[in-house]
């Protein structure tokens, strides 16, 4: 009788003669997933799928462990699967590979009783220039889920309506036999709680948390800006079955000022001043996020000068520098002046050499006459 020649073990896993371990792990988990038979419902697939996982399964219990595979490589299908078979001979983790696949498959047996952490939370909290500047104490009512305080997270209408389950005795888990492994999966009856409430908190109606909303003080620091955030840690959504508490983050945003901007912890503004008191100096009353205050201004003083007021900007958020207040000169030119007005501007600009108007010699001809 004709024998039919075995398939080549690094053919079957579809991988190279010098594979890694994890390379020969990986290719045999992708054809576990895809041909595993508990996956087909017809019946004509199912036996091709067995036989093809049949297949890969040998392929990796040789592949996988270190000593068959060299002598695989050596003497080929002629050194084995001798010595091979059974749980024993399975090498290079192959319990491990089966668990990934299987909780792939079955959601490893883990139930509804491990605890989950609760949800982070953000607030979106909006801040006059003035309040971030200076800080404040800001009330956030925040909604969340919290433990029920009614069944204190159990679901339950009192300890007497939880039972422990009788398919899986309160472990959650059941075993089911797959040939030469088990399998641990989620139990069906309980959903992997281990437990049956047989009579829920009339509360929360089982669910174990309530949509509330809570109000929380929180300290706004001197300083702040748009984009920054503050963490308020175990703020957030509670947990579920013990889990602990999210956090809430609060996210700020400033909004703009009408005269005032802000250049990291410095302030800026514009100062519109009189082109009179630009050239002659003078005294000048501005407005500070302090109060009121009175700047001199230097004669002969230039339009875009900038002068600074120390201690008057932003409080560093770290640290306890603060920034200065930036004033910029803006020369107010007078777009209407009486005949008085005109005559001594008129003088002015005769004893200074200006040319009148209709002279003939504007700024052009002065540049063209500086190159001849």
């Amino acid at each position: 009788m004709a024998t039919v020649a075995k398939r080549d073990y690094y053919e079957i896993l579809g991988v190279d003669r010098n594979a890694s371990d994890d390379e020969i792990k990986k290719a045999f988990r992708k054809l576990a997933r895809q041909h595993h038979p508990d996956l087909q419902s017809d019946p004509q697939q199912k036996k091709k799928s067995e036989e093809k996982f049949k297949e890969a399964n040998e392929a990796y219990e040789v592949l996988s462990n270190g000593d068959h595979r060299k002598k695989y490589d050596m003497f080929g299908h002629a050194g084995g699967p001798q010595g091979f078979s059974g749980p024993e001979g399975f090498g290079g983790g192959f319990g491990d590979v089966f668990g990934d696949i299987f909780e792939d498959f079955f959601g490893g047996g883990r139930g509804r009783t491990r605890a989950e952490e609760g949800s982070d939370l953000q607030y979106n909290l909006e801040l006059s220039f003035e309040e971030a500047i200076s800080g404040k104490e800001a009330k956030l009512k925040i909604p969340r889920w919290e433990v029920c305080g009614s069944c204190h997270g159990t679901g339950a209408r009192s300890s007497n309506a939880v039972k422990t389950c009788s398919s899986c005795r309160g472990t959650g888990q059941i075993r089911l036999q797959q040939g030469f492994f088990t399998i641990k999966r989620a139990c069906m009856q309980c959903q992997g709680a281990g437990q049956i409430i047989s009579e829920l908190c009339t509360t929360c109606r089982g669910q174990k948390r309530l949509y509330k909303e809570r109000t929380l003080s929180v300290t706004i620091p001197a300083g702040i800006e748009t984009g920054m955030r503050l963490r308020l840690a175990h703020e957030g959504e509670h947990g579920v079955n013990g889990g602990p508490p999210g956090d809430l983050f609060v996210a700020i945003s400033v909004r703009p000022h009408p005269i005032f901007t802000r250049k990291g912890n410095d302030i800026l503004m514009d100062l519109p001043v009189q082109f009179v008191t630009a050239t002659l100096g003078g005294k000048v009353e501005l407005p500070t996020l302090k109060g009121t205050t009175t700047v001199k201004i230097p004669e002969g003083t230039q339009p875009d000068r900038v002068l600074r007021l120390k201690g008057l900007g932003a409080l560093a958020i770290k640290g306890h520098h603060t920034g200065d207040q930036l004033v910029r000169i803006k020369i107010n030119i007078p777009t209407e002046l009486t005949s008085r007005q005109r005559e001594l501007l008129t003088a002015f600009a005769k004893e200074s050499g200006v040319p009148s108007e209709g002279s003939g010699e504007g700024l052009f001809d002065k540049v063209k006459n500086m190159f001849e």
